[in-house]
């Protein structure tokens, strides 16, 4: 059983950075794609940033040239640094994970992150 979980969500400022963290588990290959979405109060589940095995990113717009997205392949570990962080980066993020694209997605549970204006 694959698990998704997420650790370093908490309370910043805006100005503040924050570093995310999502140790993936139970799987016997390694994931073709790991990222990240969040869920705003009141709003869809978005895009934040993807990494693939190969290390092609792709981010939202939003969140270009202040999010980064790293991977540990040998840990199976994704990242998400966030710096420069604004009241409309508040959220709730979630870890995703897929090892092929006929393989089922798998998600974490959430971190939330609150960024005061």
């Amino acid at each position: 059983q694959v698990q998704l979980v997420e650790s370093g969500g908490g309370l910043v400022q805006a100005g503040g950075s924050l570093r995310l963290s999502c140790a993936a588990s139970g799987s016997t290959f390694s994931f073709w794609f790991m990222g990240w979405n969040r869920q705003a109060p009141g709003k869809q589940r978005e895009l934040v940033a993807i990494m693939n095995s190969g290390g092609s990113t792709n981010y939202a717009d939003s969140v270009k040239g202040r999010f980064t997205i790293s991977r540990d392949n040998a840990k199976n570990t994704v990242y998400l640094q966030m710096n420069s962080l604004k009241a409309e980066d508040t959220a709730v993020y979630y870890c995703r994970a897929r090892v092929s694209a006929t393989t089922p997605e798998y998600w974490g549970n959430g971190t939330l992150v609150t960024v005061s204006s």
